[in-house]
């Protein structure tokens, strides 16, 4: 796999932008669009209010205002990576069928990358006190709130965090969100659970030195480039590389001004930085794709160093939280084909035709149906259903082996085929001791297993990681204002407590949607410590204090 003819990928952002637009996938919002409560809840509608996600469209903002009034000349764009699945499979260059077939050839003939001295992501370079002016530094990217009400500040979502493994050189390429706490400062959470971040394993090497962690924060890049992000990649594997297998091109890379990594010469915004190995400091709350707001936790604390962008770059983000959502789409047309080649070409599973991960409010990772020929011999279901679950720690919490008969995406076909085809003393099997991966922490235990059954509420949760209602409301007015797609919205359309929130998380949100989140980094800066692991919850540490 060496040329370019393997696929037509898109070689940068703008090459898939335009792609977009000629095939009708592409909506350019002209209207004046306020980042901190109007445009996400805008494109989360899409999600939300009933429309195919066949219909579904990257939505381009060309005139981005703020809560305090202020112009940016960057546009936004968002649902461009995985609005649907045709728009990520768009940029792969191939169509929605041959996603995994292409991941797995890049997957098993990575090409390495291609170091250039002159790139596009460093025409316009921001450093010194240019960083710290009023206005600039990260005040100067049209960063969106991605959950109005809720969240505590602006977040960085679409990221490709670039780290190096400072023992072998090793890069790690992840996606990790980063709260805007000042101009130059962020909050990055890197997951710690058994199959997270990659990044979290340099930052622990780093802290044994007593040294800071280099870190650069690509936005905007080439597809390609950017889905190996959320794709669980073994840890020592350069995804880079895989990218270059996913284009047929090695990727051009260049080094960073200010620290010793290297990224794509063709990003639109790479941030450089710091991260420190001594100290954390509180991060959150954040919408989070578990379909709850996570709460505050101690994470890593970004420096800023530089910023540095292409003479007209366009900034991206993704919907996440309550899926389905972009964030759930990009995971699932990679998933499924992933976990499909796992049953059928390392356990030569019997009779095995579809993977389908369920994608509405359980995020694709806690819920995966397993589709069998008539007739496949009991041994087979089950050796599938035991392989199914082990293949991710975070994937796999219940799965369900059905008949080719039972369209697995239908839930009442699923229902029906529990209640009258599967024995429940004999057709069900609860597997102990499995990791309680990725979810909200309240009320949590340590260990879970490997299936559920009753999924009511049964303590109190972080509020539902949607906008507030008025925000909804407020979006759903521009919407018919634009006479976009009739909506038909299914509840939940729109966040809500549910017992656990404070008036503080409150108070943040308050002000994150007044533009004033640069007040709560001031507030969580006094709250900086060290001695801890990333993602304490900050309330354990203010019981522990009490």
């Amino acid at each position: 796999m060496s040329d370019k003819s393997t696929t037509n990928a898109p070689i940068d952002l703008q090459d898939h932008l335009q792609r977009l637009e000629s095939r009708g996938l592409l909506q350019r919002i002209e209207r004046e669009i306020d980042k901190d409560s109007e445009l996400h809840p805008l494109a989360r509608w899409q999600f939300q209010g009933g429309i195919p996600a066949e219909d579904r469209k990257a939505f381009l903002f060309n005139n981005v205002t703020d809560a305090t009034g202020k112009n940016y000349e960057m546009p936004v764009v968002v649902g461009a990576l995985a609005a649907n699945p045709e728009i990520y499979a768009a940029g792969l260059g191939v169509t929605v069928a041959e996603i995994g077939d292409v991941w797995t050839r890049a997957m098993d003939n990575p090409i390495q990358p291609e170091r250039v001295t002159d790139a596009p992501c460093q025409e316009v370079v921001m450093t010194g006190d240019e960083l710290t002016r009023p206005g600039g530094g990260l005040a100067s990217l049209p960063v969106p709130i991605s959950t109005p009400g809720f969240d505590a500040a602006p977040y960085l979502t679409a990221t490709l965090v670039v780290t190096k493994d400072p023992d072998n050189g090793t890069r790690n390429m992840g996606t990790y969100r980063a709260q805007l706490k000042a101009r130059d400062r962020l909050g990055v959470r890197m997951a710690t659970r058994l199959g997270g971040a990659g990044g979290y394993q340099h930052w622990l090497k780093y802290q044994k030195r007593g040294e800071v962690m280099p870190v650069a924060i690509v936005l905007g890049c080439a597809p390609a480039i950017l889905f190996t992000g959320p794709q669980k990649l073994p840890i020592d594997e350069d995804e880079m590389a895989v990218a270059g297998g996913l284009i047929g091109l090695p990727v051009k890379t260049v080094r960073c001004k200010t620290v010793d990594l290297e990224v794509p010469a063709d990003a639109e915004i790479v941030i450089e930085g710091e991260i420190a190995t001594d100290y954390l400091e509180p991060e959150g709350p954040f919408g989070e794709s578990h379909g709850h707001v996570a709460l505050e936790d101690f994470n890593m604390s970004m420096t800023v160093t530089a910023i540095t962008t292409r003479h007209k770059a366009v900034f991206t983000s993704i919907i996440s939280q309550v899926t389905p959502s972009e964030s759930s789409t990009l995971k699932k047309v990679a998933y499924e084909p992933l976990f499909f080649g796992h049953l059928k070409k390392t356990f030569n599973i019997k009779g095995i035709k579809r993977v389908v991960m369920h994608e509405p409010l359980t995020n694709i990772r806690k819920v995966i149906f397993l589709q069998f020929d008539r007739g496949v011999p009991q041994t087979e279901v089950w050796r599938g259903l035991q392989a199914a679950a082990s293949l991710q720690a975070q994937c796999g919490k219940v799965v369900i082996a059905v008949s080719e008969d039972i369209e697995p995406n239908n839930a009442d076909a699923i229902f029906w085929s529990i209640a009258y085809r599967a024995n429940i003393s004999s057709d069900v099997h609860v597997a102990p001791y499995r990791s309680g991966g990725h979810g909200p922490k309240s009320g949590r235990n340590g260990t879970d297993a490997t299936l559920m059954i009753d999924a009511t509420l049964k303590a109190d949760m972080p509020p539902l990681a949607l906008p507030k209602e008025k925000f909804m409301v407020r979006a759903k007015e521009i919407w018919e204002e634009l006479q976009l797609p009739r909506l038909t919205p299914q509840p939940p359309w729109h966040g809500y407590e549910l017992g656990d929130w404070s008036e503080q998380w409150s108070d943040y949100a308050d002000r994150a949607v007044a533009g004033e989140w640069e007040v709560n980094g001031m507030m969580t800066s006094a709250g900086q410590k060290g001695g801890m692991k990333p993602e304490t919850p900050v309330r354990d540490f203010e019981k522990q204090a009490r």
